[in-house]
């Protein structure tokens, strides 16, 4: 809960505002250009991104949107379905397990681990009209984690700045996957957008197709992004995404030279840019969904992307991360710094793009 229950409240320049949204606590963090909402009580999720002179939301948001766990009852007690069937889009904070559910040292861990299902404390550490922060923080059930960041909003910026520790509170050292999910979609996503990544990006295809139909990019090699060589011949620009109905597909993204993307849409002249930093999480998830997976739980509804900063790969679970050797190993009693800054920038003229900065 909050430490300043009763606090000045103000309608202009950054602020702090406190909702219950669908039976839950949730933050909103806000100034002259953006919206941010947070659900404290799932997951610390991002639930909306919106740079307010357009009304344009970039975080995308599944069909079935926001659920309260507590008052939604799975009728399968999966492994899977306790993340997909609470998933509401957005952005999500992943630790310990990034992906299919998985075993180590004999936890059992359901998709995408435990913190994005769990209520977070907070608490505003700054309020004032300059500037606001407020801190969120959880420890984890089956693991001996604590997990603090703070969410930080200037006045007059189109930007939110994150800054995390992760801490082993125990006497063992111990692998884990560490991850920020996040996804984009309508309205802001649409045919023809386009993703920029630094010079010398390696693309990573998934083991195996993830839709039944087979997939884009040839999955026995790795490619120089952004031209893969296409899985039925000729190449395919990963950069530009495809038409409405293209197969999904996951990659990932290694051997970024720096820690950032941007995703411009050129029809309305607003970009999307992440930093973050590539020490801590040196690889992308590329998660794809253009509308043709007629199947659970998507059903052809949506089209949307995840581009997602990790310490790990890939998408099965912490015990292959731990056997191909890029789980992240926190120190007894070890602590784990991390950054992200997320950006909106907006461009004076058609086809003019937010730069590589």
């Amino acid at each position: 809960m909050s430490t300043r229950r009763y606090r000045p409240q103000r309608n202009w320049g950054a602020r702090v505002l406190e909702y219950e949204y669908a039976g839950m606590r949730a933050v909103f963090l806000e100034n002259e250009k953006l919206r941010v909402g947070v659900l404290a009580d799932k997951g610390s999720d991002v639930i909306e991104f919106n740079y307010k002179p357009r009304d344009m939301d970039f975080v995308w948001l599944t069909a079935g949107g926001v659920r309260n766990p507590t008052s939604y009852l799975s009728t399968s007690h999966d492994d899977l379905a306790t993340f997909l069937d609470y998933y509401p889009g957005g952005w999500q904070e992943i630790f310990p397990n990034g992906g299919a559910p998985s075993s180590h040292l004999g936890a059992r861990f359901g998709q995408h681990g435990e913190v994005s299902n769990l209520p977070w404390d907070y608490e505003i550490v700054e309020d004032g009209e300059r500037a606001v922060a407020v801190r969120f923080s959880v420890r984890t059930q089956k693991t001996p984690f604590r997990l603090e960041k703070t969410l930080r909003l200037r006045s007059g910026e189109s930007g939110l700045c994150v800054e995390e520790t992760l801490n082993n509170e125990s006497e063992v050292p111990l692998h884990v996957m560490w991850g920020h999910h996040i996804a984009l979609g309508c309205p802001f996503l649409e045919e023809g957008c386009k993703i920029r990544l630094p010079e010398g990006t390696i693309v990573v295809p998934h083991a195996e197709p993830i839709h039944p139909k087979g997939r884009r990019v040839k999955g026995d090699r790795s490619h120089a992004w952004p031209m893969a060589q296409g899985e039925l011949g000729g190449t395919v620009d990963l950069s530009v995404l495809p038409e409405r109905g293209t197969m999904s597909e996951m990659l990932y993204l290694k051997d970024l030279s720096e820690g950032w993307y941007e995703v411009e849409n050129p029809k309305k002249r607003l970009t999307l840019r992440v930093e973050w930093d590539i020490g801590q999480m040196p690889y992308l998830w590329f998660w794809q969904e253009y509308g043709a997976s007629g199947f659970y739980p998507w059903y052809g509804r949506h089209y949307n992307v995840g581009l997602e900063p990790f310490s790990s790969y890939p998408t099965n679970g912490i015990e292959e991360a731990v056997n191909n050797g890029t789980a992240m190993l926190v120190g007894a009693r070890g602590k784990r710094p991390f950054s992200l800054r997320v950006r909106v920038l907006q461009s004076s003229k058609d086809g003019e793009g937010g730069g590589n900065g």
